[in-house]
């Protein structure tokens, strides 16, 4: 087999003048209707906080810097700094700025709103965003990149670079929309499951950096040096995302637990209430 020699850069070289113009355009357009939108309810009297606003211009900021920005190291450990912003980061930073909420309370009601509100909720969406679905898309796809030739297809086709790296940030996009849940979705998936999911994933990705540690993707030809350093950069940037996907799942726990205590705490101190008036009236 050919092996591919990679030199510094060309992990994230390969994008092209238009495309990388192209994506800056495109983030920077999303993030102007999302502003925008985002001022048409605070002017009309809704609450919507800021941190989603930047939570929001920060992932767009991010994927334009992914495409467009040539990151210290060698070849891998840049091409694994993309793969953690395109693929993990950009992905949360955005579902936490719930978009699909904001988009349905900035519609007015008519056709776009339902149609949006249909499509959301359509079976083939249901399935796609189901956490078992979504977990095997996104590290199937990863194992794929990393023991197959098809990393080292990207170097040569950068059509397959471009779609590789749109796939890892789809991946991302669903598994993280599924695992955290945070804007209206068909089918609401336990806590339980969605923590076993997150588990699972994050177990299968340290294994993967672990074996990109001891051996390169198949087809390439990457420095020692480059390839453990991109390989400790996927295992420990995995791992703080995760964390922070955990966290996401935490809370979520907390506000269930918190709201069911509050009404089962208000249940018992109305039932307390009508047996003391019972008694006074029976007095």
């Amino acid at each position: 087999m050919t092996r591919i020699h990679v030199h510094p850069g060309a992990a994230v070289a390969e994008w092209g003048p238009v495309t990388e113009l192209c994506v800056a355009l495109a983030a920077s357009a999303a993030a102007a209707v999302y502003l925008l939108t985002a001022r048409r309810l605070r002017r009309r009297g809704d609450t919507w906080p800021w941190a989603r606003d930047a939570a929001f211009v920060l992932g767009c900021g991010a994927v334009t810097w992914a495409t467009s920005a040539r990151p210290p190291g060698g070849p891998f450990t840049g091409h694994m700094a993309q793969h953690l912003v395109v693929g993990m980061v950009v992905p949360l930073l955005l579902v936490l700025a719930r978009p699909l909420t904001l988009a349905l309370r900035g519609l007015a009601p008519g056709k776009v709103r339902l149609g949006l509100l249909r499509a959301a909720h359509a079976g083939p969406v249901a399935v796609l965003l189901s956490p078992p679905v979504a977990a095997l898309a996104g590290i199937g796809g990863l194992w794929l990149l990393y023991r197959t030739g098809l990393l080292a297809a990207t170097h040569e086709n950068r059509v397959l670079h471009v779609l590789t790296h749109t796939h890892v940030l789809v991946a991302g996009l669903i598994f993280t929309f599924s695992v955290c849940q945070l804007d209206p979705v068909r089918r609401r998936w336990s806590l339980a499951a969605r923590g076993t999911a997150v588990l699972v994933v994050g177990a299968a990705h340290s294994v993967l950096a672990k074996g990109l540690y001891g051996a390169p993707p198949p087809g390439t030809a990457f420095a020692t040096h480059d390839l453990r350093t991109g390989a400790q950069l996927m295992y420990y940037g995995g791992d703080l995302i995760e964390i922070a996907l955990a966290v996401t799942l935490a809370v979520q726990w907390y506000g269930v637990t918190g709201r069911a205590h509050a009404r089962r705490s208000g249940h018992g101190r109305g039932a307390d209430h009508a047996a003391v008036a019972a008694a006074r009236s029976d007095g």
